[in-house]
């Protein structure tokens, strides 16, 4: 672990974005490359969501790698190529684990800035752009504005905690991004992260929009944003108490991440 720490050290310096390894039982899915007693580089490879049964033929898993090397070996393709070919190899092992019924996507997720990494992947291992996340800061000493919502919409914490509360979410989450659903692992995964919340907008007994966030390293994550098609483009998102009750519900959000996985 000393060696795992001052990897994380040196490629934390330069902002990027570096996979903690996990509890042991993950650590099949972890590989090392190390020189002159110093780990020079970590590779990673996880199983981010499954695609549960019923869902669009054109639905896929998705399986991610994270690979980095200390910041003066970042454009070694040697080095790279290496510890990229066995992260590959163990992916396929894990796809094989996966219901048959749909394909798989291998993905990278990087910040835009790990331009050494991401020519990595894009030139040398032809990967496409798939996704995109958003960052976002704010300080919780200034004011957050209300911004008034109709009426006929009311706001609801909704903490999920029964198998049919979590069927109801997966439904309603697939109905947004029905090629790309979270699936019910992944969802228990956000849920098991500290400070876990979801809130929702309501016109009367209806679920019409809906968000979620948590902590994570000292960070809050704000994730999965949607409205439902029939209320979209009324003000929802934007004008409900979706993200302000989420900026205002603790001191923990000094600040957080958005996924482009939004809808409003």
């Amino acid at each position: 672990m000393p060696l795992l720490g001052e990897l994380y050290q040196a490629v934390s310096a330069e902002n990027a974005l570096f996979w903690w390894v996990g509890d042991r039982e993950n650590w099949e899915n972890v590989f090392c490359a190390i020189e002159d007693g110093k780990m020079v580089a970590k590779g990673q490879v996880g199983i981010m969501n499954v695609i549960p049964p019923g869902c669009a033929p054109n639905c896929k898993h998705h399986i991610y790698v994270n690979l980095k090397v200390v910041p003066h070996r970042e454009r070694d393709d040697g080095l790279l190529d290496e510890l990229y070919q066995v992260l590959y190899e163990r992916a396929v092992v894990l796809m094989r684990t996966l219901p048959k019924t749909y394909e798989t996507y291998l993905c990278v997720g990087n910040y835009v800035h790990e331009s050494a990494n991401n020519a990595f992947f894009t030139v040398k291992k032809g990967f496409q752009p798939l996704e995109n996340l958003y960052a976002m800061k704010r300080s919780l000493e200034k004011p957050i504005p209300a911004l008034p919502l109709d009426d006929r919409y009311q706001n609801r914490l909704w903490r999920i905690e029964s198998a049919e509360e979590e069927v109801e979410y997966l439904k309603l989450e697939a109905e947004i991004w029905p090629e790309a659903p979270l699936g019910l692992e992944r969802l228990r995964e956000y849920k098991g992260h500290s400070n876990w919340i979801a809130m929702n907008v309501l016109e009367g007994d209806t679920i019409v929009g809906s968000t979620m966030a948590w902590q994570e390293e000292g960070d809050g994550v704000i994730e999965d944003v949607f409205v439902r098609e029939p209320w979209r483009r009324r003000g929802i998102a934007k004008h409900s108490a979706l993200p302000r009750h989420i900026l205002s519900s603790g001191a923990w959000v000094r600040h957080g991440q958005a996924a482009s996985k939004g809808s409003q």
